[in-house]
């Protein structure tokens, strides 16, 4: 009896070992056969890693080839993870070495899309700190220093605000452009051409099989991936011009801040465009910025005085400042009087230094006496531009000022353009819930009041009167080039509209604001002696939170018009003596009057152009 139970316990037991081993034999073959491969990229990752390389951003070239934008190699400290998550000590270290808040490098490894996902903290570091972690390399396993482009403003604030810039990429515009192949880490185009061509220009990133020790020191390279850089953009801007334009700008602006009673004149605008394509040959704001500062990450400190200045460096005010457009707006209200046969050009009005319906009056209480319409565009005379609002009535104001564009986007290609405003009654009506004044028709016709435009749409008035009422789309990227130079795509004109006024209107407007620059016009004493001919209008535009602000609007040659200049000086006063200075350098540089020398490294061509 004890044999027998005891033979059956001996018959369990061995089953149960039967099972065991079946067990781990099961397991055994899953592991190998099943998931071997898997398993087998475990092991790999222990030892190999792939070091991705950032391609070169295209490059920007001015009209003629001239190289405005470009990358510059820089050392870029990136974690690799070798058997697991980086260790929180290594991560408080290395944030100690660069600077930087441990929470942030957390957050970085946090966004990883593999178990292996190289994660770059920082770029552009300093020789200073590749010593320091060289010095520590064995406290920081899994910290590699690559060496990898940065963007390079070659002019620092050089066109800033046309161009924009990079930099990394945040958790909300992940979200959107994961599916378009962005990563963690990556730099992208945050403002300007930059964002707006960024998917041309940021090009495919490459990377290396490395095998890599325990510390994530690179051992060997076991293959690689050439990055592909982005195609670079052959731009409408021409180096000259916009180098003077902002040497203009700069000098006005100094000049009114530490010699004339207007300390607030800080603010201004240029746009100098072709009116025969609507190409933009140069884009001034300031204050400006440099897009430096944020190709390696800006600091806290740069970032306070950019966000905290009065004067918004961040903002184009070339195509978002919304300002009353002055008596430039004399213009249209010119144009709308003439087309309609509210006037003549012959017939004369009494300008006794105020209207007679509403005690409007000229500035500085000046009166002219009896004034025909070129003489009253001239000499830019209120009294009888009010007489023209008067007999035109804002409806038929709001219809000529929209003729000539303003109150839209012109549809630039650039982000962040403002519509403006045209003065008319629904805007009153719904923001204010009141009837319409006919002082508020007065305001209008003179560009005030409720009248508002951008800089780019005052050149864009310009123009259509210069090549005879035609609206062409402005833009800044004539060609996109593969890097071997190669064209891509092409830019061209493109006429998106026209002015409905006859030839003679045109013409008499165009002979008055010809003699705006001939003696004895609003800006004759700067350009009555200049070589080459031009019409332009000046203005003044009343702030109430602040000194005037001033406008000119010129373009030139007079009888075959290649450039349009438009400028507006904040809290500078009068156009006439705030910004017809950096108009008339600018015509200088255009014209190549009083000009010195052009070095060669200036009028460098590389193959690129085209």
């Amino acid at each position: 009896m004890l044999a027998k139970r005891f033979g059956h316990r001996l018959d369990v037991l061995g089953l149960m070992v039967v099972l065991v081993f079946l067990t781990l034999i099961s397991r055994l073959g899953y592991l190998q056969v099943v998931q071997g491969k898997y398993y087998g990229q475990l092991a790999d990752g222990n030892r190999i890693k792939l070091i991705p390389v950032m391609a070169p951003r295209g490059t920007f070239l001015d009209r003629n080839g001239v190289p405005l934008v470009s990358n510059r190699p820089g050392f870029t400290v990136t974690l690799v993870p070798i058997s697991g998550p980086i260790p929180d000590e290594v991560i408080v270290k290395l944030a100690g070495i660069l600077g930087m808040n441990p929470a942030d490098i957390r957050a970085k490894t946090a966004q990883q899309s593999g178990p292996f996902e190289p994660i770059r903290v920082k770029t552009d570091i300093g020789p200073e700190v590749v010593t320091r972690i060289e010095e520590r390399r064995s406290e920081l396993p899994g910290v590699v220093i690559e060496i990898q482009p940065v963007r390079n403003y070659i002019y620092n604030e050089f066109a800033a605000h046309a161009f924009g810039y990079v930099s990394e990429i945040n958790d909300v515009e992940l979200d959107k452009k994961k599916a378009e192949g962005y990563a963690a880490g990556d730099m992208i185009g945050k403002f300007g051409l930059e964002k707006l061509y960024d998917k041309e220009i940021r090009g495919v990133d490459g990377g290396g099989q490395v095998e890599v020790d325990v510390t994530g020191r690179p051992v060997q390279v076991l293959g690689k991936k050439e990055a592909v850089p982005g195609s670079n953009l052959l731009l409408t801007i021409d180096y000259r011009i916009q180098k003077a334009a902002e040497e203009a700008i700069d000098e006005q602006l100094k000049y009114l801040q530490t010699k004339t009673e207007f300390t607030n004149a800080k603010g201004a605008a240029i746009v100098v465009m072709n009116p025969k394509t609507g190409e933009i040959l140069a884009m001034v704001s300031r204050p400006t910025y440099n897009p430096n500062l944020f190709a390696g990450g800006i600091s806290s400190k740069d970032w306070k005085l950019l966000n905290e200045n009065p004067f918004h460096p961040m903002d184009n005010k070339a195509i978002s400042g919304e300002y009353p457009p002055g008596s430039t707006f004399k213009i249209i209200t010119g144009a709308a009087a003439l087309e309609l046969g509210k006037v003549t050009p012959e017939e004369k009005i009494l300008d006794t230094g105020r209207h007679w319906l509403i005690p409007k009056s000229n500035a500085m209480g000046e009166a002219l006496g009896w004034i025909s319409f070129k003489d009253a565009l001239s000499k830019s005379d209120n009294v009888y531009f009010y007489e023209m609002g008067n007999r035109l009535g804002i409806d038929n104001l709001e219809k000529y000022a929209r003729m000539f564009g303003l109150g839209a986007v012109t549809g630039i290609n650039l982000p962040g353009e403002s519509e403006g405003l045209v003065a008319n009654r629904q805007y009153k009506e719904k923001v204010y819930g009141e009837d319409w004044y006919l002082s508020e028709t007065f305001d209008a016709a003179i560009g005030q009041g409720f009248q508002l435009a951008t800089p780019l749409q005052m050149a864009m008035v310009m123009s259509e009167v210069a090549n005879g009422g035609i609206r062409y789309r402005p833009y800044l990227v004539s060609k996109i080039l593969s890097p071997a130079g190669d064209p891509i795509t092409v830019f061209g004109p493109q006429e998106v509209g026209r002015v409905q006024i006859s030839d003679s209107t045109i013409n008499l407007i165009r002979s008055g604001l010809r003699e705006v620059a001939l003696e004895g016009g609003t800006a004759g004493y700067m350009f009555s002696d200049f070589p080459v001919t031009l019409a332009g209008k000046t203005g003044t535009a009343e702030n109430p939170h602040g000194e005037d602000h001033g406008w000119f609007v010129a373009y030139a040659p007079f009888d075959d018009p290649r450039i349009v200049v438009a400028v507006i000086v904040e809290q500078g006063g009068f156009g006439a003596t705030s910004a017809t200075p950096i108009v008339k350098k600018i015509l200088e540089a255009a014209f190549n009057v009083n000009q010195p020398p052009v070095a060669d490294s200036i009028i460098y061509r590389p193959k690129t152009a085209l």
